[in-house]
């Protein structure tokens, strides 16, 4: 009987994928990485590969290849929240103030503790709390951006605020170290902020060099909002705590054509190049704004979906030269922290777009929105168990 020969172990392998982004360039559909003792010995083409690498074992690795995602949009304190999708408006009260006593640093911590399991490249995350600031600073396993939120609609009380949130931010500023989570500013959104707050925030971030992150355009109620300044969104508020009308809020009246991120644009805040979230119910004008100015997006595909806020258009965001990145949102309403699942999710919702465009927009997006460096799949890095998704 004759003993077929025991494979070498040492032998390279060619591991095979659908989608290969290597950090650098546009990617390779189908794509290849060659491996050889644990190192990367080539990336590409995979007829290609084959042809310098005749003797390489093959095997399909998975269907992307690509250094860990970002997750460039998350709510980390809402981790322990139970995941629901219904619509918007029902989802606000029904899940976010019902279960509001799990929100905090136990679930802030949870959710980096996942995070930090999936191997995910950097985050972007909106700190609710000064306590979940604290308790997301201390971890040294994270990267990426935590976006302090500022919330006031009452322009009276912009200056107060503002100075209030100075102080914080200069403390947990002397408190950031090199490779560890940097301090950024969250104003909420444009009709939760009041435009003089907006102002105060948007030239302090911008003198200081401080990443902002903006909820805009979330829900179509949004544009119904600023143009004639009531539905949904001004009928669901607390009246005790928001002024009478929209108009005091913005500083301006309602009109047919306003929407907010012409409303932005005009107070000067997209001059200082915020990070946009979400933007799904946008005009042709306010992409071709955003793109002027220069600002990044982030889109959450599935908690988009779930709370039934439209699509993001995404082809003429990338037609328009926007940097796009990909996000999570909260647990409770994206589903898991896993942005992988939001690119897998996002290759269904847009058939028609080069997958290539999805993965490169959860890495190299995402370290563009956190200002942090991307990994690259190269000859003599080491090959690890990450890259495969």
């Amino acid at each position: 009987m004759t003993v077929p020969p025991t494979p070498d172990a040492h032998a390279p392998e060619l591991l095979s994928c659908d989608v290969l982004y290597t950090g650098i360039g546009g990617g390779h559909a189908p794509g290849g990485v060659v491996v050889a003792n644990g190192v990367i010995a080539a990336a590409g083409d995979p007829a290609t590969l084959r042809a310098s690498y005749p003797h390489a074992r093959e095997r399909r690795a998975g269907e992307i290849i690509a250094p860990p995602p970002v997750n460039a949009h998350t709510h980390l304190d809402m981790s322990a929240y139970e995941f629901q999708a219904m619509p918007y408006f029902r989802w606000i009260p029904g899940v976010v103030i019902a279960q509001r006593e799990k929100r905090g640093v136990a679930g802030a911590l949870a959710g980096a503790e996942e995070l930090a399991r999936l191997g995910v490249g950097a985050v972007g995350d909106i700190v609710w709390s000064p306590e979940v600031m604290d308790g997301l600073q201390a971890r040294t396993d994270l990267g990426g951006v935590l976006y302090f939120e500022v919330i006031g609609p009452f322009p009276g009380r912009a200056d107060e605020i503002f100075r209030g949130v100075r102080e914080r931010v200069e403390a947990w500023r002397r408190r950031e170290r090199p490779g560890g989570p940097r301090v950024g500013l969250s104003p909420h959104t444009p009709f939760n902020v009041s435009h003089r707050l907006m102002r105060l925030v948007t030239e302090y971030a911008a003198g200081e060099g401080l990443p902002m992150q903006i909820h805009v355009a979330e829900h179509p109620a949004e544009l119904d909002l600023f143009q004639r300044g009531g539905g949904p969104i001004w009928e669901n508020r607390m009246p005790a705590l928001y002024p009478e009308t929209l108009a005091e809020v913005i500083g301006r009246e309602p009109q047919p054509d306003l929407t907010p991120v012409r409303y932005l644009d005009e107070l000067g805040v997209l001059a200082a190049r915020p990070t946009l979230v979400h933007m799904v119910n946008v005009t042709a004008d306010d992409i071709a704004r955003v793109a002027r100015a220069g600002c990044p997006v982030v889109t959450c595909p599935r908690s988009n979906a779930h709370l039934e806020c439209g699509t993001f258009p995404w082809a003429a965001f990338a037609a328009a030269g926007v940097e796009v990145a990909l996000g999570t949102d909260s647990v409770a309403s994206g589903g898991s922290l896993d942005v992988r699942e939001d690119v897998a999710f996002a290759r269904h919702l847009y058939p028609d777009l080069d997958p290539r465009l999805l993965v490169r927009a959860a890495v190299k997006g995402g370290h563009r929105v956190t200002g942090t460096p991307t990994p690259q799949l190269r000859r003599g890095e080491s090959w690890h168990a990450h890259y495969v998704w």
